[in-house]
């Protein structure tokens, strides 16, 4: 017994071990990136990425609050469009997954194949790009950061109606049917409460995907005072690499030094920073999610 115990103790130890390093080879770029945005240009030029850098320096971070309040501006245009699309497409995955989790819905097999068809295939850019610019006229709103990543995300349908077929039981639903109520109300008293692992990792996905956002904003929008915070740092990122490569033009703008690397770095955290902020607080329910959402399709 005591051999047993020991066994099974060591195997904990090495287990420990080797998720130990995993979790530090994940964090490390991270970590790197962060020192990297803090270093000076010349320091990374001369002796490359390091964790303790020869010379500190803000000049990333300065040079990106010279456009602070355009900055901030994007923030809350991203923000108020990440709330309001994973609000809505949270709204739409769910509901059109208990629909196709129900093996009572007349053509269900088709819907399903419809669904997983768009899995497939897609009507390209050019046809997309008309169809949204003439006919919904999104162009140069804030509707073009919503609705083109508003249309149905097949995967996230297939993993809800899986979570809902696999771990909300059967019993419940016609349990909730015999006491009186309705399909909406049986979906909004029953499967929305049990289905939290699954909700949560929506949440993540569809939040993710609108706050990483630059494409639509690059189609659909010319005009500044729309641009997300993608766009914004996107647009400055071609600025310094313009300025970079050309130096008559650095010298005549007054930066006859332009931090190019350090603030890639900079620009890299300043997008990612709300991210990691709240990814810890979901990850328990984030991983529950996955992982139930996949037993079965």
């Amino acid at each position: 017994m005591n051999s047993r115990y020991k066994s099974d103790r060591n195997f904990q130890i090495l287990t420990h071990v080797i998720l130990g390093i995993f979790s530090f080879l994940c964090l490390f770029p991270f970590v790197l990136m962060l020192i990297s945005s803090f270093t000076s240009e010349t320091s990374i030029t001369i002796h490359g990425y390091s964790v303790f850098p020869k010379e500190w320096s803000l000049e990333a971070y300065r040079y990106i609050l010279r456009e602070g309040k355009q900055i901030f501006r994007a923030y809350l245009t991203t923000a108020g469009v990440t709330l309001a699309g994973t609000v809505i497409g949270l709204y739409m995955t769910m509901t059109i997954a208990y629909l196709l989790s129900r093996r009572d819905l007349p053509g269900r097999r088709f819907l399903n194949f419809f669904v997983v068809f768009t899995m497939l295939y897609n009507g390209g850019l050019v046809p997309t790009y008309i169809m949204y610019t003439n006919y919904f006229h999104i162009k140069n709103t804030y509707f073009a950061l919503l609705i083109p990543t508003l249309m149905m995300n097949a995967f996230y349908i297939m993993i809800t109606r899986s979570y809902i077929s696999s771990s909300i039981p059967e019993e419940l639903i016609e349990a909730s049917r015999i006491d009186g109520a309705s399909e909406i109300g049986t979906f909004a008293r029953v499967v929305v409460p049990l289905s939290k692992p699954i909700v949560v990792t929506l949440v993540l996905f569809i939040g993710i995907a609108y706050w990483n956002d630059w494409l639509n904003g690059m189609y659909y929008l010319t005009e500044a005072k729309y641009f997300s915070i993608q766009n914004i740092l996107n647009k400055m990122l071609n600025n310094v690499n313009f300025l970079a490569t050309n130096s008559s033009v650095a010298q005549q703008a007054g930066n006859v030094s332009v931090p190019s690397i350090t603030i890639r770095m900079a620009i890299a955290m300043v997008g990612i920073l709300p991210i990691i902020i709240v990814y810890p607080f979901l990850q328990k329910y984030f991983v529950k999610g996955i992982t139930l959402g996949a037993v079965k399709g």
